[in-house]
């Protein structure tokens, strides 16, 4: 029996010490699993917190590398690339895109233009991302008369600025709108003016404001539609652009406008009624160069040789 007791004595004593031996080893166990999760969770948070550092200090490296390795990243596009640009451009399939004769002159006054150079064109055409991508570097605004596509062409070109607006004008009353904006040319249709606030027929009123603010130094009236009676006819954007360059406030005193589809009665009358014959630098049956210069906020014409203009008007 004591024999007995003695082993049972035994293992009562010894049991303990296993338990605490395994509660040992498993705090051992949790301590050491708990600094490594600590240290991975110090890890991660150093880690996205320098990231972002690298990353600038990596892309400032990188811009630096790149203007001493490539120049200035502001530079004018180079000559070789402007030719191409305009060599195909000029040779698409699509029946209504412009020729290399009429694209050449717009082309060789962007890049005359002093950078930034402010380029504002009515219509969204063939030709629009070329006109954005030889302005480099200058800012280039399109009106566009149908907001659907201009919200569909800002979609597809993020890069495009675009801003629509509703014309209220027909061709078949191109007559009677000069005759109209001959009355008031003295009050809401005079020739130096913010049309922010005009209610002239002629002037478009309803852009952003910044709009108005900017002096503009190449204009392109390509838009909107022109034909048929019912359209609304290029006159409200060959008037609108008249007024924005005698309006002007920098000291670039010379804006160069171009009116596409000159051959056209609409285009061609109004050209010589708002832009002036003797602006006229140089034309052809598709494209007219006019330059013209800002005015003092006084004049109350638009032409010095109204004579000329009345009578290419009316015949």
């Amino acid at each position: 029996m004591k024999n007995n007791n003695n082993n049972n004595t035994k293992l009562i004593l010894l049991h303990p010490y296993i338990q605490k031996q395994g509660g040992s080893n498993r705090l051992w166990l949790l301590a050491f699993v708990s600094f490594f999760t600590i240290a991975f969770l110090l890890t991660l948070i150093y880690t996205r917190e320098t990231l972002p550092i690298k990353t600038t200090t990596t892309t400032v490296a990188t811009g630096s590398a790149s203007s001493s390795t490539y120049g200035n990243i502001n530079a004018a596009l180079p000559t070789t690339v402007i030719n191409t640009l305009l060599h195909y451009a000029s040779r698409s399939n699509d029946s209504f895109h412009m020729s290399h004769a009429e694209i050449k002159p717009i082309s060789d006054v962007l890049r005359k233009c002093s950078s930034p150079c402010n380029f504002l064109v009515f219509g969204l055409t063939h030709e629009t991302l070329l006109w954005k991508a030889l302005n480099h570097n200058g800012r280039t605004v399109f009106i566009e008369e149908n907001r659907y596509y201009a919200a569909y062409y800002e979609e597809l070109h993020p890069e495009i600025d675009v801003f629509d607006v509703q014309y209220t004008t027909k061709m078949k009353e191109m007559r009677e709108l000069i005759a109209s904006t001959k009355e008031q040319i003295k009050n809401e249709c005079r020739p130096v003016q913010n049309l922010l606030f005009s209610e002239c027929k002629l002037g478009i009123n309803d852009l952003p404001n910044h709009v108005y603010e900017v002096d503009w130094d190449v204009i392109l009236v390509d838009g909107p539609r022109g034909d048929g009676p019912e359209g609304p006819g290029r006159m409200t954007p060959i008037f609108t652009a008249g007024v924005l360059a005698r309006s002007k406030k920098a000291s670039n005193a010379k804006t160069h406008i171009f009116v596409h589809d000159y051959y056209r009665n609409v285009e061609r009358i109004y050209g010589d009624e708002f832009l002036c014959r003797e602006n006229l630098v140089e034309s052809n049956d598709m494209l007219a160069h006019f330059v013209v210069e800002k005015m003092d906020e006084n004049s109350f014409q638009f032409c010095r040789n109204r004579t000329s203009n009345s009578s290419t008007s009316s015949s």
